[in-house]
């Protein structure tokens, strides 16, 4: 991206920053709810269907797994976003 790492994180971080800025910003003027999960949930770790915590997905190298509880074969990816918009939803519930 750029040759200084300092300048590149700055850049980084301008860029991060006008996403949610325009995220927020599309979702109020589309009468959208624009809502954030905490950054600690565990949202690769735990399975979507039974919940169970995989504790061996913390290791980022592994990108799919399948649960023991459950047997369901997951792609890491696929599973924490389907867990970051149930988290959301449940999230929203308890706030309304």
């Amino acid at each position: 991206m750029v040759k200084n790492p300092k300048l590149a994180k700055s850049i980084q971080d301008v860029s991060w920053y006008e996403l949610i800025r325009q995220l927020q910003y599309k979702s109020k003027r589309n009468n959208r709810v624009y809502h954030k999960v905490d950054r600690f949930y565990a949202s690769s770790q735990i399975c979507n269907n039974c919940n169970y915590k995989n504790e061996k997905t913390k290791n980022l190298s592994i990108r799919k797994w399948t649960c023991p509880e459950f047997g369901t074969y997951y792609n890491r990816d696929i599973n924490a976003s389907i867990n970051i918009l149930n988290q959301g939803l449940k999230d929203l519930e308890l706030a309304v």
